[in-house]
């Protein structure tokens, strides 16, 4: 007799993120590595792989009130758009870049000016992760924050937080 929902997203990045040099995700590792290497005039950065993989990335606050909005559907349009057998909605922006542009994109938030070199001994991943979020858009809902200006939001928590992140 409950009215349970499920909502599946994409990659997340924001405030409260783990930014540990070897055991967070892209968006976090990233911000960190060019913040220290715009704090220590590195003339280069390192990134893994070759940059050509595609990935979609939402901001913790758009995943929140994608949640809230799917909680607050009426059941008859909840039901219209659900099925027993496919039940959970996707979130995401969809919309993808490539690693090159994300990398790109963290640098110029950060305010690096130095060299991105690409270490393609590390691995890619796989080619290509989008989601198909139009069961959302059909909905009513789309994703409001852009990547840049998440990536500028993150960033300024990151400095905001410099003693108390996970590091």
């Amino acid at each position: 007799g409950r009215d349970y929902r499920s909502v599946m997203p994409t990659n997340l990045y924001g405030e409260n993120d783990n930014f540990h040099p070897e055991n967070s995700h892209v968006i976090p590792a990233l911000l960190r590595r060019f913040h220290e290497a715009k704090l220590n005039s590195d003339p280069v950065v390192m990134a893994w792989g070759s940059g050509k993989p595609m990935r979609e990335f939402l901001h913790v606050d758009d995943m929140a009130q994608a949640s809230i909005f799917v909680m607050n559907l009426d059941d008859k349009t909840y039901q219209q758009e659900t099925s027993p057998m496919l039940s959970h909605i996707n979130v995401g922006t969809g919309i993808d870049c490539t690693i090159k542009e994300l990398t790109e994109t963290v640098a110029k938030v950060v305010g690096y000016v130095g060299k991105i070199e690409w270490d393609i001994t590390k691995p890619d991943g796989a080619p290509r992760k989008l989601m198909d979020v139009s069961r959302l858009e059909r909905l009513g809902w789309k994703a409001q924050i852009t990547l840049e200006e998440g990536l500028t939001a993150t960033y300024e928590w990151f400095l905001a937080h410099q003693d108390d992140y996970r590091k």
